[in-house]
């Protein structure tokens, strides 16, 4: 049997696929865009020696729609003052934080860190515990003598929804294109 294609009929298939294909094209394109490329340019030296102020990082909304926020992230947040800024989570909620003789106490506990992120020489409001309520987390500068973090009454804890997204990637400058660890 012979199948024939209408002439007539062979443009409109051609171009629904082209259709279909952009439409395809456009939902992969706007879900990558909001969901992994949200950037931001780091402000200031509190997050050194991970990044730098000047560098520009992308940020991740999708995970945290699947997950919480996981200690040693780095993430975005906005401040109550709608400023946006990049911190690592030290604290989860539920816990208590204590800052006391230059090392970070979780619930009692030394905090378990990697390369020195246990050590903190100002205290400020964490020399006393600080409670985190079930929507709160404790967040700290990597570069704690030149950061505005949990510590103090400004930033104090952050809730969960001002939190914007956790940091993976650093694409400005590319000569230090790197993609940025999570958590554990």
């Amino acid at each position: 049997m012979d199948f024939y294609i209408n002439e007539d009929t062979a443009w409109l298939r051609r171009a629904v696929s082209w259709v279909v294909n952009i439409v395809v094209v456009l939902a992969c394109a706007w879900f990558l865009v909001y969901g992994y490329g949200g950037q931001v340019e780091i402000s200031g030296n509190s997050m050194q020696p991970v990044l730098d102020g000047g560098d520009v990082v992308l940020t991740d909304r999708i995970t945290y729609v699947v997950r919480r926020p996981r200690r040693f992230d780095i993430v975005v947040f906005k401040r109550e003052d709608g400023r946006k800024n990049v911190k690592r989570v030290i604290g989860l909620p539920g816990e208590t934080v204590q800052i006391k003789n230059g090392l970070v106490y979780i619930d009692g506990s030394p905090l378990k860190a990697p390369e020195g992120l246990d050590l903190v020489s100002l205290a400020a409001r964490a020399e006393s515990p600080v409670l985190l309520s079930e929507d709160e987390y404790f967040l700290l500068g990597d570069n704690r003598d030149s950061s505005e973090d949990s510590r103090f009454s400004n930033v104090g804890n952050v809730k969960e929804s001002q939190i914007l997204g956790r940091v993976w990637l650093r694409f400005l400058p590319l000569l230090k294109l790197d993609f940025i660890p999570g958590g554990q």
